[in-house]
Order: C-alpha cells, then sequence, then structure tokens
C-alpha cells in the first residue's frame, strides 16, 4: 500500500539501513562513513567534485581516481584522498564498497555498497546518454537506490546530442558570417567540456574563460577529446578572429568587463536544462537558450530507477514530493531524503529551482 504521505523523510531509520539522513549528510551506520557530507566529517566518499557533493573540511577522503585533480584543485593539495578505480572494492567495516560510472562529469561515480547481504547505491548526480567527456553511465543492480531528481518532472527531456550540437553549431556559424562573437555560459566543470567536445571546431577559434581552461587541462590529462582552445587575450587571436570566435565561459561572467574584449556586438547564449521552461531564456537576459544538462531528464530517471531493479527507492535534491508520489503508484516503496544539495551561483530566476553545479572559479 502507497504512502499516504509521500513526500515526508523517514522519521526513524530502520535495523536494515545502510544509509541513513544525518545532519552532516547521508550517513553508512556499519560502514561509519559518510557520502557527500556537507559538514566535516572523519570519513566521506565523494561522487563527483562540484563544489555542492565535495566539500573542505573532512579528514578522509575517498572518490573515483578521475575526479583527484579536480578535488584537489578545488579543496586543496593536502587533502588526505584515497582513489579507485570504477568497479575496484575496498571492504571498510565489513561493509563492501564500490565506486561505478554516472555519467555526470569526469570521475563521477554512483557508490555501491554491500553488508550483511543488503546491497544500496548512492548515485550523487547522474545522466544516461553518453557524451565522449566522462565514462558513461552504469546501471547497478541493489535492493535501495537513491537517486537525485533535480529535473524530476515530466516536462524535462532532453534533445539528443545530435540534435543539441546541430543547433550550437547552427548559432555559432551565422554568428561568425555576421562577424559576431558568440558568447555561451555553461559551468567551468563538465558542461564546459561538453560543449566544447561536441561543436565544430572548424567554425571558428574557441575562447575558453580563466575559470574553464584550467579544468579543461584536467580533462585533456584523463585522455578526454577536446579542441584547441585560447584565452582572450591570446596574441594570434586578431580583432577578425575574436568575432568568429566561440567564447565559453561561466554564468558569473554575465555582463562583466571581461566580455568586452569580444565587441558591442556579440551574442549570447545560456546553456541549462532551465531552458526547456518557458521564459528563462528572458529572465537570463540572453540572445539564445539550449536545452543542456549533466543530469538526467525525466526518462533518464525513470530508466535509471528501472535498471537498478530496486524495490526501494530513496529521493534526494530537486523536484522530490513529485518523483516519491509517481514512484509510490507505480509500486515502489519511495521516501524522501533531506539533503542539501544543489547550492551554485546559476539559478534559475522567479523562484525556479536551482540546477546543481559547481561555483565558478578564476578569473579571466
Amino acid at each position: 500500500m502507497a504512502d499516504p504521505h509521500p513526500d515526508r523523510s523517514p522519521r526513524e531509520p530502520g535495523p536494515d539501513d545502510l544509509v541513513i539522513a544525518r545532519p552532516e549528510g547521508l550517513y553508512c551506520p556499519p560502514g561509519d562513513f559518510y557520502i557527500d557530507p556537507w559538514r566535516p566529517v572523519d570519513r566521506a566518499v565523494i561522487t563527483h567534485g562540484h563544489s555542492d557533493h565535495a566539500r573542505r573540511g573532512h579528514a578522509h577522503y575517498l572518490a573515483h581516481r578521475d575526479s583527484a585533480a579536480i578535488l584537489r584543485r578545488r579543496l586543496g593539495e593536502d587533502i588526505t584522498l584515497q582513489t579507485l578505480a570504477y568497479g575496484e572494492v575496498v571492504t571498510h567495516h565489513g561493509v563492501r564498497l564500490s565506486l561505478h560510472p554516472a555519467g555526470h562529469v569526469l570521475g563521477s561515480a554512483q557508490v555501491r555498497l554491500e553488508h550483511a547481504g543488503r546491497v544500496w547505491v548512492a548515485s550523487g548526480d547522474y545522466k544516461l546518454e553518453a557524451d565522449g567527456t566522462c565514462a558513461p553511465f552504469e546501471p547497478v543492480r541493489c535492493d535501495t537506490f537513491i537517486t537525485e531528481s533535480t529535473f524530476g518532472l515530466p516536462i524535462y527531456r532532453w534533445p539528443s546530442q545530435a540534435a543539441l550540437f546541430a543547433e550550437i553549431d547552427a548559432w555559432w556559424r551565422a554568428n561568425a558570417r555576421a562577424g559576431r562573437a558568440s558568447v555561451l555560459y555553461a559551468y567551468a566543470l563538465g558542461k564546459a567540456q561538453r560543449l566544447q567536445h561536441g561543436v565544430d571546431a572548424s567554425i571558428g577559434p574557441i575562447v575558453a574563460h580563466g575559470a574553464v581552461e584550467p579544468l579543461n587541462a584536467i580533462y585533456r590529462e584523463a585522455g578526454v577529446t577536446l579542441p584547441r582552445t585560447f584565452h582572450a587575450m591570446d596574441p594570434v587571436l586578431d580583432r577578425a578572429a575574436l568575432s568568429r570566435a566561440l567564447v565559453i565561459a561561466p554564468p558569473s561572467a554575465a555582463r562583466s568587463p571581461w566580455l568586452r574584449r569580444f565587441g558591442a556586438d556579440l551574442s549570447d547564449a545560456f546553456a541549462s536544462g532551465w531552458m526547456r521552461l518557458r521564459g528563462t531564456r528572458r529572465r537570463r537576459g540572453v540572445d539564445r537558450g539550449f536545452v543542456v544538462s549533466d543530469h538526467a531528464d525525466w526518462p533518464g530517471l525513470m530508466a535509471a530507477i528501472r535498471g537498478t531493479g530496486a524495490e526501494r527507492v530513496f529521493v534526494t535534491h530537486g523536484s522530490v514530493p513529485v518523483m516519491v508520489r509517481w514512484l509510490n503508484e507505480q509500486g515502489l516503496r519511495a521516501q524522501a531524503f533531506a539533503t542539501e544539495y544543489g547550492e551554485e551561483d546559476d539559478a534559475p530566476a522567479a523562484g525556479e529551482p536551482p540546477e546543481v553545479g559547481d561555483p565558478q572559479e578564476g578569473g579571466a
């Protein structure tokens, strides 16, 4: 029978729960560690490098090896960090722990926990469509699945990779022919690299903001193919070249003095899943909006949950009440976990919920 209050958090953890909600974050009692905690703890398992999931102050970190350079850049070179390959198993206090691809950003991982015959998976953030910049999502069979719900409403359905980049390339090409720079705002970690990887670099030079280029270097070092990028003051770029450029910049660069280098007649656009909502582009004050997210859309969320075979689902940050209610109606046992994920500087205007991401680093 469905829970008559499907949006409520469980009042008391059960004796068989491998993960419970505590003020510090999601806690594994038998293993005595946390997953993406938001307050300082002794042992933290980190799903990926975005700042709402990877925070300063923990005594010991464990993450996927491709997250190491990102975490050290963001949190400091001196953090105590243990890394694993995908599928590698470590046992801590009797809990078998392994990391599995989440398809979100470089090094992003789902956390599989096995103890006393129970298997739980905490997914962190994820998306299902492979984009060529990180290991693609893999479903992990489990009894209980902890899922995000950032875009947990049926309205959210993403275009295919091919359709998305055909649209972006057409916009960039038209601007280049008209002698206008094309400024595309995107998160510095993950989305910026995905966009650079997917566009047609023959259209013109690609200029990377100072918050983006250090992360480009980390992706390249991990073996991800990205086109050549330039900085705005690169001497090889004359005025004509800048007028054909695609400029990848964080949202914080909007209306900043840095943009003056590209002329007054530039065209700007915003890359976000929130562009699926009518009026978001206007509120952002940009010329174009491209529907692109590193989170799963509604069909992706449903497919991921089905792929686990889980009978019990905990829903975190996003459209939690809607998803919990829907999953209960489908015969699953669904409840909510209250978390502090989702804080970033790219929140939509007018009260729309924020998309999880990374506050931008660096300057010009």
